[in-house]
């Protein structure tokens, strides 16, 4: 199985990163495939077209439109800004259709306050329905992003480490699941 990580932020000083890179080495760990879809080393314009209908398609969006579709599944990561997930990530989000069909996507939050972008989390998994995804019930919530890890990325309290195994856990259970099920439905389609 492979998972892309998209990390929705491209902000300068941006903590989001942390996460991303966390969640990329646990998944590595538990010998699942990676791809970090890192949108500020891949920048979008704003929106013209959707991915697929714009006659000049650039060759970063095709580029990034085989990444996503190559992804058994996906987890989002983005920090909250005013009370919502990153504009970045929503333009991005609003290219794609296609690669996103029917798959299983985890939300990963951050804030530097003690919510841990509930906010963000739980508007961006109404986006993924919208999307005709799967979104985990469960969210990873980062509160206080700042302290949680050190210079060197790593995780400074058990805290996170509980909920990242726990976020893991139900995550490639719920996408192996769907997988599976695709699979099983295209061999028998076939």
């Amino acid at each position: 199985m492979r998972i892309g990580i998209v990390l929705g932020s491209t902000r300068t000083g941006r903590q989001s990163h942390k996460v991303a890179r966390h969640l990329e080495r646990e998944l590595q760990k538990r010998s699942v495939a990676t791809d970090l879809i890192d949108l500020a080393e891949s920048p979008l314009p704003i929106l013209d077209e959707r991915a697929g209908r714009h006659p000049q398609l650039q060759a970063r969006v095709q580029g990034l439109s085989a990444r996503l579709h190559e992804a058994d599944g996906l987890v989002f990561v983005t920090p909250e800004y005013h009370g919502s997930f990153s504009g970045v990530l929503k333009n991005a989000l609003d290219y794609f259709w296609e690669e996103f069909n029917k798959k299983p996507i985890g939300v990963a939050a951050v804030s530097a306050g003690k919510l841990g972008g509930i906010n963000a989390s739980t508007q961006l998994q109404h986006v993924i329905l919208s999307l005709g995804a799967f979104p985990l019930p469960i969210k990873l919530l980062v509160p206080e992003v700042h302290d949680a890890f050190d210079e060197s990325l790593q995780v400074k309290g058990e805290h996170i480490e509980r909920s990242t195994t726990r976020f893991l856990d139900d995550y490639l259970w719920f996408a192996r699941a769907i997988v599976d099920a695709k699979r099983a439905a295209s061999e028998r389609a076939a």
